[in-house]
């Protein structure tokens, strides 16, 4: 109750008519950064931190939470819209997302982004603000083990999941692997993959890696076949959502929330796991109950994994408020803004500065309601996007691709790192890759070697220090099952053609009986 108390001050300091109004322009600003291809909501908050070193600390806060949030739900926008995630967090969105736009649900797939983000985010906001300080003590007790533990089940299920070719899913796991190990080792400080190019020596951004590999490789592949198919004007569909479309998706925003916002409280953690396995779940929900729709824009292939992505985003406050550990990099930029105005996250933060923490955390719940009030009508007017000529449209593709990677580091040379991703997507299209186990690998590689290093320093060089916390052993356990499971359901159950021969040979043998 003494929570909801200190709630209600916050909503009290944050529900004036000027920080309403900067509560909006940071929604409409962080959906509109959100939506251009590259540019993700971390960005987008370090490009206005400027702007607002003339407010007060609450004032700017409101701005950055309602950033936080629409830069969350733009990026989802451009993955469903043109297959290009804004940030990594939306790399899953694109999968299912992209293929109902194609089929003419676009505004529908926009619109469950838009619910499943505004129901994961008020259910994580309210999380962080009853157990904020009991998931922080719990969060730092996990070690090194159990992390790279869960980065090796998130590859696996991934990777074992997608396509129809395992061999192709892990041949596109090592290919980002490798571009993940680019870089200098932070180790023994040599350069690792990097042919003798200095600027290679900082590792390959990520934005760089998935713009170039969506919406590069999307843009060349479309092209290459512009001339043998010609272009064509995608329906946009109905404007609202089905209560077909409500029934199907409300089961993947709760499980989404239920994986989200637990790995975004973790230090360390972040959104991209919690995407990918709320896709796996959802794939594997649908299968049981005989739906094939994956793979052809399902619409629990959107809910589950935005709703992850926006708990997560919630989740990620617990360690930064409680903590002082930025476990994404637009976190990270809101701990230099926190810095800036003399505040120090950690421990003490909420009882030193009680005000600013509890209209922060009700700032991100008024965010989040403008977020759904504006987007949810908006969205049949982003699906018109897909009204325009592909070849107009793609040639923006490139542009504002080619912007987002520069802005990345402001450095020219990443734009000839975007046209071999791109021409190295282009080719993976061609041979039947699949795209994610490769920015999986990209994303987690560096991570899993971290934890590796962390965990087997500790341990002094001893292997068994991968497996010596419970729940690395259960993970390992359910990473067994994963791996195993579908070769011994393959020699339990017969495949159909085995079931064709026998009811072959059955009416064959009935025949014979019969004539005899």
């Amino acid at each position: 109750m003494e929570n909801l108390g200190l709630l209600a001050d916050g909503f009290g300091a944050v529900l004036t008519p000027e920080n309403l109004l900067y509560a909006v322009i940071g929604v409409l600003l962080g959906t509109f950064v959100g939506v251009l291809p590259g540019i993700g909501p971390a960005m987008a908050v370090a490009l206005l931190l400027p702007v607002t070193y003339g407010l007060d600390p609450i004032s700017a806060f409101i701005m950055f939470a309602g950033i936080y949030y629409g830069g969350m739900y733009g990026g989802s926008t451009t993955a469903i819209l043109l297959n290009t995630p804004g940030e990594s967090a939306s790399v899953m969105t694109a999968l299912e997302g992209n293929l109902m736009a194609r089929g003419g649900r676009a505004a529908q797939a926009l619109a469950t982004a838009a619910i499943g983000s505004f129901i994961a985010g008020t259910i994580g906001t309210l999380l962080v603000v009853f157990f904020a300080p009991a998931l922080a003590s719990v969060a730092v007790e996990i070690g090194a083990p159990s992390y790279f533990a869960l980065m090796v089940l998130a590859m696996i299920m991934v990777t074992s999941v997608l396509g129809g070719s395992p061999l192709r899913g892990f041949i596109a796991l090592f290919l980002g692997l490798t571009i993940g190990l680019v870089g200098l080792d932070l180790n023994t400080g040599q350069t690792r993959l990097s042919f003798d190019q200095p600027l290679l020596a900082e590792r390959i951004d990520v934005v760089v890696v998935a713009v170039g590999i969506f919406a590069l490789g999307e843009a060349l592949w479309v092209a290459a076949h512009l001339r043998r198919t010609p272009a064509h004007v995608i329906p946009v569909g109905r404007p609202w959502m089905s209560g077909e479309d409500v029934k199907r998706s409300w089961g993947p925003w709760l499980r989404g929330t239920a994986y989200g916002f637990p790995f975004g409280a973790l230090p360390a953690g972040g959104a991209e796991i919690p995407t990918f396995l709320s896709y796996v779940t959802e794939k594997r929900i649908a299968a049981r109950k005989g739906r094939d729709e994956f793979g052809k824009g399902a619409i629990e292939g959107v809910a589950g994994p935005e709703a992850a992505n926006n708990a997560s985003a919630a989740g990620t406050f617990v360690p930064l408020l409680a903590l002082g550990l930025p476990v994404t990099a637009t976190s990270a930029v809101m701990l230099a803004a926190l810095q800036g105005y003399g505040i120090e996250p950690g421990p003490g933060l909420m009882t030193d500065q009680p005000e600013l923490v509890w209209a922060l955390l009700a700032s991100l719940l008024i965010g989040n309601v403008l977020l759904l009030v504006l987007n949810l009508p908006l969205a049949p007017v982003w699906a018109k996007l897909l009204q325009v000529p592909r070849p107009q449209l793609y040639a923006g593709i490139l542009f504002f691709a080619a912007l987002g990677a520069y802005a990345a580091n402001l450095q020219a040379f990443d734009l000839f790192l975007l046209l071999l991703l791109g021409l190295l997507g282009l080719m993976m299209r061609r041979f039947g890759l699949p795209v994610l186990p490769l920015i999986l690998g990209v994303i987690l590689g560096p991570l899993m070697e971290y934890r590796l290093r962390e965990a087997m320093a500790i341990s002094g060089g001893e292997v068994s220090a991968l497996w010596s916390e419970p729940l690395a052993i259960v993970i390992y356990v359910i990473v067994a099952i994963a791996v195993v499971a579908p070769f011994a359901v393959r020699r339990i159950r017969p495949t159909p053609a085995a079931v064709a021969e026998d009811l072959s040979t059955h009416t064959h043998e009935t025949d014979e009986e019969k004539v005899r």
